[in-house]
């Protein structure tokens, strides 16, 4: 079943210049098992920006050509073949690359109903924040009365981590920062304790907070030093989830803390995972936890929202490092 629709439609790609250019190309078909979407809204990720900057050399004025973007939210105007849901005319949110386009085509595994009284722009800004903290949580074998520590958690997705660990029954939430002047933003955000770690020792602050104990689990996204000291943090037969990497990729760790701790390490990466993996983390979300979005508990903290034809402006605003929540762009 279809909408009608133009042939042609204005897409964002990288690699012709130093930002993101709009160029009018083909409307794509959905293929075998997607869903074509009339997007209405998407959403900067962490990843977005480095791609940008990555495929474009200015001393050469050459690039490699790729449509940009990862989230969107719209609406459903076509179904391709084997699929009967989501209806055609369903507002949905999702994740798929080349998403920066006014008619996204997406496996119908990976995108979910909005929630009733959540406009596009808001949810636009849900999907990989969602899936990841929920699905972090859950390889992590999360149960309510659990204590979670989240770092870095003044990004857009651990704020949603905050959120999601607290409407999900965590007994306490413990939130970390580089940045005094954030703290704020946590404890607005719902954690419990909020640990600076330009001031102070993440692993001493967390073992104080727990009376010793640590917690129960740890949601990881600065990986380095930082996840080294995640783990005497943790309590013994805790889990630790790494699933960014903003201080790098290479981490020390003592061994003996994790044998002697018994503790599980988890490495996630939902972005690059296979598409029925990603499918079943996303199909979790109605059940446990877009109740809690269309109540109220759980909200994106949005930045700020650009015109698609300011999308320079957008990619700038990351650049600056000083966003508070997600960046999101309107589509025409």
């Amino acid at each position: 079943m279809t909408t009608r629709r133009p042939t042609t439609m204005t897409a964002l790609f990288g690699g012709l210049g130093p930002d993101w250019q709009a160029r009018e190309v083909s409307v794509p078909e959905p293929g075998p098992g997607q869903v074509l979407v009339r997007v209405r809204a998407v959403a900067l990720n962490h990843a977005d920006v480095p791609l940008l900057r990555q495929s474009y050399d200015p001393a050469t004025g050459q690039g490699e050509e790729y449509l940009a973007g990862y989230e969107f939210a719209g609406e459903v105007v076509a179904l391709g073949d084997g699929v009967d849901s989501p209806a055609v005319g369903r507002p949905v949110m999702g994740t798929t690359p080349r998403a920066f386009a006014q008619y996204v085509p997406a496996d119908h595994r990976h995108v979910t109903s909005i929630p009733e009284g959540i406009g596009y722009e808001e949810a636009a800004a849900l999907p990989t924040g969602l899936l990841t903290e929920h699905g972090a949580l859950t390889v992590a074998g999360f149960r309510p009365g659990h204590r979670v520590l989240i770092t870095g958690a003044t990004s857009a997705i651990g704020l949603l981590g905050i959120q999601i660990a607290r409407a999900l029954g965590a007994s306490g939430v413990l939130a970390t920062t580089r940045s005094p002047g954030r703290a704020g933003l946590l404890t607005e955000a719902g954690a419990d304790t909020v640990i600076v770690t330009a001031h102070q020792d993440l692993t001493q602050a967390v073992l104080k907070a727990t009376d010793g104990d640590g917690a129960d689990i740890v949601l990881d996204h600065v990986g380095g030093p930082t996840f080294a000291a995640c783990l005497p943090a943790t309590r013994t037969g805790g889990h630790v989830v790494n699933i960014g990497r903003l201080d790098g990729p290479a981490s020390t760790v003592d061994l003996d803390t994790l044998s002697y701790r018994n503790l599980t390490v988890h490495g996630v990466s939902y972005g690059f995972g296979r598409p029925a993996d990603l499918g079943r983390v996303i199909t979790a979300l109605p059940h446990q936890v877009l109740p809690a979005v269309a109540d109220g508990r759980i909200r994106p903290v949005i930045d700020s929202v650009h015109g698609f034809h300011q999308a320079h402006a957008a990619a700038g605003r990351v650049r600056t490092h000083q966003a508070r929540g997600k960046i999101v762009l309107t589509v025409p």
